[in-house]
C-alpha cells in the first residue's frame, strides 16, 4: 500500500524534537507509588501504542500482562522477593553491589502492591499456530522497541513506571499461566508517583558522549 506520512518544516522539525527531548529529560525510574486510580483505558492505548513497533518479519513476538488483581500481585511480590532475596545474597556480583547503593535497593518490593497496576511483558521465543511451531526472528531487539515505546507512552499520559527485572522471571510466566513459548521479560509497575516520592540525583550522558558523528 501507499505511504506518505506527515511532512514539515524544518523549523517545526527543530521545534518539535527539542520539546520532546525536553519532556523525555524529566523521565525517572519510580519506586513509590499512589494508590490514586489510574484511568486504564489510557493505559490500554499506551500499550496499543507498544504494538505498533516493528519486529523481525513482523512476528510481533510480544505479550503484555495488565495485573490489577490484588491477589495476584501480591502472589507476585512473594515470588519476586523470594528470587531477589537469593540476588542480593549471592548471587551478585560485590561489582554490581557497589553500582546499586546509590539506588538503596534491596529484596523488598512493595511497590509490586502499591502500584495500581503492573504491565508484565512477555517474549515470544518462537510463534505457535495451526502448523505448530515457527521460528521467530530478533525476539529480543523487537521486544525491546516496543517496551521503548510503551515507557514513552505512559510518560505522555503522566504516568511514572518502573522497569523491575526480579531475574530469574520464570515465575512470573506460573503465575499468570502464560504459554510455553512465552518467556517473562520485563515487569513494569505504574501509577502516579506518591506524595513522598524520591528519586536519585542522576546526570545522564551528554550527547558528545553517547553520538559519535561520521560526516
Amino acid at each position: 500500500m501507499k505511504y506518505q506520512p506527515e511532512r514539515v518544516s524544518p523549523q517545526d522539525m527543530l521545534k518539535r524534537s527539542h520539546d520532546f527531548l525536553e519532556k523525555m529529560k524529566t523521565r525517572r525510574s519510580v519506586r513509590q507509588f499512589s494508590s490514586d486510580d489510574v484511568p486504564m483505558d489510557a493505559v490500554i492505548n499506551c500499550i496499543a501504542a507498544a504494538g505498533t513497533a516493528p519486529s523481525g518479519a513482523h512476528k510481533q513476538p510480544w505479550s503484555f500482562c495488565l495485573v490489577t488483581d490484588p491477589e495476584i500481585r501480591k502472589r507476585i511480590r512473594v515470588a519476586a522477593e523470594a528470587e531477589e532475596y537469593k540476588n542480593y545474597n549471592g548471587r551478585m556480583s560485590q561489582e554490581w553491589m557497589k553500582d546499586l547503593e546509590p539506588f538503596d535497593t534491596n529484596e523488598i518490593k512493595p511497590f509490586i502492591e502499591d502500584a495500581p497496576g503492573l504491565i508484565v511483558v512477555f517474549k515470544h521465543s518462537y510463534g505457535t499456530g495451526q502448523s505448530g511451531k515457527s521460528q521467530n526472528y530478533y525476539v529480543n531487539e523487537s521486544v525491546g522497541i516496543a517496551v521503548g515505546i510503551l515507557l514513552t507512552a505512559l510518560h505522555e499520559i503522566g504516568l511514572v513506571a518502573l522497569t523491575h527485572t526480579p531475574s530469574p522471571m520464570k515465575f512470573l510466566a506460573e503465575i499468570l499461566e502464560r504459554p510455553e513459548n512465552e518467556r517473562a521479560y520485563l515487569n513494569i509497575p505504574f501509577g502516579f508517583p506518591s506524595d513522598n516520592c524520591e528519586v536519585p540525583n542522576l546526570n545522564r550522558k551528554d550527547i558528545n558522549d553517547i553520538m559519535i558523528k561520521y560526516s
